[in-house]
């Protein structure tokens, strides 16, 4: 039907249309526009205008053009029943196709089921990323912007952590196990059950930059009998070049008793058939986290509260925000010189909106007062709530900084601020 509405537009039909008195176009009369249009006896058409008076000018009778306008006058003199006009193909109705035919084929698109249908590149239908080798690993690219970069004029550890963690919530969205809650499946949405993360490692050769596009995968594994791990990979996206390598431990709670539980069967075979088999991607720190007091911490801030932006959907303090309140009581002598190049995490309970946290650190085998001089640097962390409760538990290791675009490391320009 389309297509005949198309053809028609190119190759005008010369049968004459019936009108609603069963008269014939150019064969009665007809209303167009004001003018009355009659059979002509020379066999043209002779049109004038509707009866009005003629107009007057100081008492004067003044003809106009329309008196005197003749259609044949229009009309070519070997053909007065056809027009140039009418040889030409109707734009309306073929613009009319075109439309139809492009608003069916949207209309069977949106119908399309977007659940993964190839194992081997699966794209996502709303341009977040794609699913990729055998529909196990999840990919997905970001830019880095001009307000994720810090003093170094590189991306912030705090940028590099939620760009994981983005790139994992949108692995769970794109593969359909994405329930009501923060990374919930359908059927620990029925338990009110939540991953929570219980350790983090993370290894950083080099920082991004204002402008670079970096591009993150990431995948699950089973931990033991009871957890997940996921790991991810990020690269700069022109080169390959191998930026951050992570790895993490998760658990499940219970989000109203919050106890941790043991994984459901029915969770289980939900996310099971996406587990791939393989070592993590970094070697497991295993060294033992000892616990930081006041007579062993180096440097203690007090007074840390979370704000409201920094509670997550299941209410409590999103741990990329960890990070922030770790580094707070960090000597500003080594973030000057250094750079963080590696950070193990322990995350041993979790803070709410109203909760009051000191950070402490301690150096080990550095020389702080000299760390021009030093080489690398290992931190140790304890965050803890102000009756003591352990949060976290942690460690950094530094690197000295590269020289970057000043003369040399960490001078910053007279006049700047």
């Amino acid at each position: 039907m389309v297509a005949t509405g198309a053809a028609s537009s190119f190759f005008p039909v010369t049968a004459s249309l019936p009108d609603s008195g069963g008269n014939k176009l150019g064969g009665g009369q007809a209303n167009i526009g004001g003018l009355k249009s009659k059979p002509a006896s020379s066999g043209g058409l002779q049109v004038k205008a509707n009866a009005q008076a003629p107009p007057k000018i100081n008492g004067t009778k003044v003809s106009t053009s329309v008196d005197n306008f003749k259609y044949e006058d229009l009309l070519p003199s070997s053909q007065s029943s056809k027009t140039f006009i009418n040889q030409l193909p109707d734009w309306s109705m073929l613009l009319a196709a075109i439309t139809t035919i492009f608003l069916a084929a949207e209309k069977q698109w949106m119908m399309l089921d977007w659940k993964p249908r190839r194992s081997d590149m699966l794209i996502d239908p709303f341009g977040i990323g794609k699913i990729v080798q055998d529909g196990l690993v999840f990919s997905e690219n970001f830019s880095i912007r001009s307000y994720e970069i810090g003093a170094d004029r590189t991306a912030s550890i705090d940028t590099i952590m939620n760009h994981l963690q983005e790139t994992a919530l949108n692995h769970v969205k794109i593969v359909g196990l994405l329930g009501d809650g923060f990374g919930s499946t359908p059927e620990m949405c029925k338990k009110n059950l939540i991953w929570v993360v219980a350790r983090m490692q993370v290894a950083v050769d080099r920082y991004p930059t204002w402008g670079d596009v970096v591009h993150v995968e990431t995948w699950v594994s089973a931990s033991g009998k009871n957890g997940m791990r996921r790991d991810w990979l990020l690269r700069d996206y022109n080169t390959g070049e191998v930026l951050t390598r992570a790895s993490s431990v998760w658990v499940m709670m219970n989000k109203h008793t919050r106890k941790l539980s043991k994984i459901p069967e029915e969770v289980r075979e939900e996310i099971g058939s996406f587990f791939v088999e393989s070592a993590p991607i970094l070697e497991e720190d295993d060294r033992k986290l000892n616990k930081l007091d006041d007579s062993t911490a180096d440097y203690i801030r007090s007074g840390l509260s979370p704000r409201w932006s920094d509670l997550d959907v299941n209410q409590h303090v999103n741990n990329v925000k960890y990070i922030g309140w770790i580094l707070e009581s960090a000597p500003q002598a080594i973030l000057e010189s250094h750079e963080l190049c590696g950070m193990t995490m322990e995350y041993r309970r979790e803070c709410g909106k109203d909760s009051v946290l000191q950070s402490l650190t301690a150096v080990s085998d550095a020389d702080v007062g000299n760390l021009a001089q030093s080489g690398h640097i290992e931190c140790k962390h304890l965050l803890r709530l102000e009756d003591g409760a352990e949060i976290v538990r942690a460690r950094t290791k530094w690197r000295p900084k590269r020289v970057n675009n000043f003369d040399f490391a960490n001078q910053v320009p007279a006049g700047s601020t």
